[in-house]
């Protein structure tokens, strides 16, 4: 679920209070989570900080944080309905943005900061990559995924006059894509101009993977897997960076 400055009459904001809007993004995205971070900490032999930035309603926090109890978590996300839930869990969580004025977190206190299924929420990317690597150590992980704009079946669908997956003109309904549910994305993303934009903001990509999409039709599955191998054209990009 997206983290992001609230203000009166935002109407992003108002679009994620809206009870129909979900606070996670499903079994898949935490399962990739949670293979991402125990990656990262493998080896690790002091507790390290993780900071789930749009952490919703902690689901994919808890399944991640689970098998590594000897380090700290904590979840940040705006939305009040989501931080209760995630609380509930008996995951530390604060409601706060991204962007100003800024996390709650010291400068350079976390070794880990994840941004599953965000950054395509936000009005400023810029600003709140930018706040990751501050609150980031020298040398910590920044672990992103995002949908991939050049998908496979995207650039079929463009080629045929047709609105990409995961692309959105509007809060209110989806008009000229396949699909019915409207998520909030505002930014999409290649894996070129995803690894260029984190180059910019002090990030040196390490591993740029790809991951399949939960709502591709059954028959066409294996084609999704198949397209993982193919970063670039895969469903969703995966991305493990280092602050330089």
């Amino acid at each position: 679920m997206a983290v992001t400055a609230r203000t009166p009459g935002d109407p992003l904001a108002e679009f994620y209070s809206r009870p129909g809007v979900p606070l996670n993004s499903g079994q898949d995205r935490a399962r990739r989570q949670a293979r991402m971070l125990a990656a990262v900490l493998r080896g690790a032999t002091a507790p390290a900080v993780v900071v789930d930035l749009g952490c919703g309603d902690g689901s994919a926090l808890a399944a991640a944080a689970g098998p590594h109890p000897a380090h700290r978590f904590v979840g940040i996300d705006w939305s009040g309905d989501a931080v209760r839930q995630a609380q509930a869990l008996g995951l530390t969580v604060v409601r706060a943005g991204v962007t100003a004025p800024g996390l709650p977190v010291a400068d350079g206190a976390a070794d880990v900061v994840i941004m599953s299924e965000l950054i395509e929420h936000l009005v400023d990317p810029d600003a709140a990559v930018a706040e990751a690597r501050r609150v980031l150590r020298a040398g910590g992980s920044l672990l992103l995924s995002t949908p991939n704009l050049a998908a496979w079946y995207n650039r079929g669908l463009l080629a045929l006059g047709i609105q990409p997956v995961f692309s959105e003109v509007s809060l209110h309904g989806v008009f000229g894509r396949p699909g019915r549910v409207v998520a909030g994305h505002l930014r999409l993303f290649t894996r070129r101009a995803l690894t260029e934009f984190l180059a910019v903001h002090g990030f040196r990509c390490v591993t740029v993977a790809g991951a399949r999409y939960h709502d591709v039709p059954r028959p066409l599955g294996p084609l999704d897997r198949a397209f993982c191998r193919w970063p670039s054209a895969a469903s969703i990009l995966l991305v493990h960076a280092r602050k330089e």
